[in-house]
């Protein structure tokens, strides 16, 4: 097989590389929506940089910083921290940091994967399972810090139902009417398995909400049994994740990974076609897995600069969601929009743009494998990992956490997931699907709009009272 050129970013020459011997990638549906945001960059010049050290620096920097499409974004993240130094009006600082955080979250995704690349195929699906939804992570780890419960359940449950509804619709609608001569066609074990993980999700969430309807004692105890559940349940919850994660990269990664050979497990695909299995009819099926070029497939970076740039994006990530945080109500007063809408609506969307994007991109090259996974990945890792985690962490920090999202937001997630199993059951996708889909995430949407809660840090600190007050006649 022919050698390419690449760059060495260890020692900054340019050096040939064979597809053989260079470290290799296992290609995901997350890896592959990130790479869809990314340009080339061009390394002629930096071979006439004479110092290796500072060439070394400039390569990494052409390659991290502008080797996206996102990368005109990236001057919002020093007027965010200069808006902050000279006490600028809150609400300009929650949007900058948002805007921030927007093309933070796709050089994560891009590092996680040149380090992988490194690490073999299962140390690297691991990295990009756990690292998939860091921006959200972070923001819930910062809103925990500061107790604000209300805000970390809204920011988590709006993820999910972006992605479920607004990326998923979306990307359903866009393939469909990019390929409107063609019946777009797609593994559904992949979505089987997220639908079931999903719904037991849903399970440990509309349990403790039933607590309240249906416990006969007072409301004080009805608050230990929920917090209690709770806990019981994140322990359980991770654990599945766990298994999940063993399924995914271990036992049945041929399901989850992208194929670049022409076979199916059922034996029903040659090349790009699906072949009926009752009619023998050959159809065209969006095999969605092939890399883009041969340059997706071998590390751009090496392995510590790559770490480095990590360990650095994810500080300026944790610098910005404690903005995001501790400015949301102040952007809420404002502009006059509710904080459960600013947190379920708006944050998701600007948080994720850069893989939501990726998924309608692909929807548009009919690969709706990628989009599925992108979108069922990530909803069904903040379901049964962020979420858990979370709860687990503020049960350690000695703050009292549970799964009950009230009847509200919990009722709009059973639908979002219950609709999504029945748009995905039968393998086969059309735009009416997309349609059927964004307008259901509209009206959520609208229904959070016209919803005013009270104050996020009000309803907390009323939460927190009624638990602390439980906890301790349950002691005494």
């Amino acid at each position: 097989m022919d050698s390419q050129e690449v760059l060495n970013m260890e020692n900054g020459e340019v050096k040939g590389m064979s597809n053989k011997d260079g470290p290799h990638l296992i290609r995901n549906a997350h890896t592959m929506s990130s790479s869809s945001l990314r340009k080339r960059s061009d390394p002629m010049l930096l071979p006439k940089v004479r110092c290796r050290i500072l060439r070394q620096f400039l390569s990494n920097l052409q390659e991290v910083i502008l080797g996206t499409k996102l990368c005109l974004l990236f001057p919002a993240i020093p007027l965010a921290v200069l808006a902050k130094c000279y006490q600028f009006g809150r609400p300009w600082i929650f949007a900058l940091s948002l805007m921030g955080l927007t093309p933070l979250a796709e050089r994560v995704s891009f590092l996680t994967e040149q380090i992988a690349y490194f690490t073999g195929p299962t140390v690297g699906g691991l990295l990009n399972a756990t690292c998939g939804n860091a921006t959200e992570l972070i923001i819930a780890l910062f809103a925990l810090h500061q107790k604000k419960i209300l805000v970390l359940k809204y920011s988590l449950l709006g993820s999910i139902l972006s992605n479920l509804l607004l990326v998923l619709g979306t990307s359903l609608l866009c393939g469909g009417l990019a390929n409107l001569k063609k019946e777009q066609l797609y593994d559904r074990k992949q979505s089987d398995v997220n639908s079931l993980l999903l719904l037991l999700g849903l399970l440990c969430h509309v349990l403790p909400l039933m607590f309240k309807y249906a416990a006969a004692s007072t409301d004080t105890f009805t608050a230990i049994s929920t917090l209690q559940f709770s806990r019981a349940s994140s322990i359980l919850m991770l654990t599945t994740y766990l298994a999940y994660l063993i399924f995914q990269l271990k036992t049945h990664r041929q399901i989850f990974e992208s194929q670049e050979t022409s076979g199916d497990p059922n034996g029903n695909r040659t090349d790009n076609h699906w072949v009926n299995p009752k009619t023998k009819d050959q159809l065209s099926y969006p095999s969605g897995f092939e890399a883009e070029d041969g340059d997706d497939e071998k590390a751009l970076i090496g392995f510590w600069s790559a770490f480095s740039w990590l360990v650095g994006m994810t500080v300026i990530i944790a610098l910005l969601s404690e903005y995001v945080v501790g400015t949301i109500e102040a952007a809420s007063d404002s502009w006059g929009v509710s904080v459960s809408f600013i947190s379920i609506i708006l944050l998701p969307i600007v948080g994720n743009a850069a893989e939501h994007a990726g998924s309608i991109i692909f929807a548009f090259k009919n690969k709706l494998d990628i989009s599925l996974g992108v979108a069922l990945g990530s909803a069904t890792q903040i379901s049964m990992f962020v979420v858990p985690l979370c709860v687990i962490v503020a049960w350690i920090m000695g703050v009292n956490m549970d799964l009950d999202f009230s009847l509200l937001e919990t009722g709009s997630l059973t639908f979002a997931i219950i609709i999504t199993a029945f748009t995905l059951q039968d393998g086969t996708s059309h735009y009416m699907k997309g349609v059927v889909l964004s307008l259901c995430y509209v009206v959520i949407a609208a229904c959070f709009f016209v919803h005013k809660n009270p104050s996020a840090h009000e309803s907390t600190t009323d939460s927190l009272r009624v638990v602390k007050s439980a906890t301790g006649i349950l002691t005494a």
